[in-house]
């Protein structure tokens, strides 16, 4: 699952962990300075059983990313990542995320250094290039430089990035898709391991990405429609199919919003993360209405997410009912 900004949160991420075991989740973006200096419990802590997990770390000195990753992995997390991918306009002010890209050498120094403060792996996300930069020169020889200090995963998705004249949400959807060139990456550096990012909607999707490549990256399309990751243990990494139901997964998260409630979070917080389970399903339209309206009220508790399932689940009986 792809890192999400104000999306792939610990709330979000111990909902999903409930439809996966398999499938490496990842943090939203951190940077490397608040990591350090700000509300660590606040920012990195997560709830047990949430592993494979990875931190995403931005920022573009060499020490600072190494005191964040160092915290990291002392906080448990099982991988760091730094983002050279994200083009937005704040991340460009503080030469992170995307314009990196530009600088191999910098991002180089980078990896060295978290690689040199922590035992666990340091991996790069990254686009296939930025503004006029040639995708196939500029590319291999930013892969190179990163791969010589020790690097051996990229996440590459599979577009440029605009610094200039798109925004962030433009530059997830105007760029063209570039699939073939990720795949002539892997095929130049199969010791490599290159997952591929960018437009990936369904699992018979990753099902072809993953003839070619090491991993897949799933990123929005998973999160409007989470059921979709109830599927992934038993279709891509071929274990029995154990999958809960969604009334299951509804059911199993009640213990954790209990505990969140107790300790001061907003219901909304959790179930903004839940508000697509039930997409295209009898009932999805009332799900989602009773979590977005109940669960913004002061007071509000997990009895909101039981009545929205009791409604959820009535309209589907009845439909079951009709076509029977």
């Amino acid at each position: 699952m792809a890192p999400m900004m104000d999306w792939t949160d610990r709330h979000c991420r111990s909902f999903m962990r409930l439809l996966t075991t398999r499938a490496v989740l990842y943090t939203e973006m951190l940077h490397a300075r608040a990591v350090v200096h700000g509300k660590r419990e606040q920012l990195l802590g997560f709830a047990s059983g949430q592993s494979p997990l990875v931190l995403q770390l931005g920022g573009s000195e060499p020490d600072e990313l190494a005191q964040a990753a160092k915290i990291g992995a002392d906080y448990g997390y099982d991988e760091i990542n730094l983002n050279v991918g994200c083009p937005s306009s704040r991340v460009q002010s503080g030469n992170f995320g995307a314009a990196l890209m530009l600088e191999p050498d910098l991002t180089a120094r980078l990896v060295e250094a978290m690689r040199e403060a922590v035992s666990i792996p340091v991996t790069v996300k990254c686009r296939i290039g930025v503004d006029e930069q040639d995708i196939e020169q500029d590319l291999d020889r930013f892969i190179d430089r990163v791969a010589s200090v020790g690097c051996e995963h990229f996440i590459v998705h599979a577009r440029k990035a605009w610094l200039s004249g798109l925004s962030p949400k433009d530059n997830r959807e105007v760029p063209p898709l570039d699939y073939d060139r990720v795949y002539r990456l892997k095929q130049r550096r199969p010791d490599l391991q290159i997952s591929v990012n960018g437009g990936i909607e369904t699992l018979a999707q990753c099902a072809q990405h993953g003839k070619l490549m090491d991993g897949m990256m799933l990123g929005r399309a998973a999160y409007h429609n989470p059921f979709i990751l109830a599927c992934v243990d038993h279709q891509v990494y071929g274990e029995e199919d154990l999958a809960m139901t969604r009334t299951q997964i509804v059911e199993a998260m009640v213990p954790y919003i209990d505990r969140e409630l107790a300790n001061g979070v907003r219901l909304s917080s959790i179930t903004r993360h839940m508000l697509g389970l039930y997409l295209n399903e009898p009932g999805a339209r009332h799900w989602r209405r009773h979590l977005s309206v109940e669960a913004c009220l002061p007071g509000a508790g997990v009895k909101v997410v039981l009545d929205a399932l009791a409604l959820v689940e009535s309209i589907r009986e009845e439909a079951a009912c009709r076509v029977s």
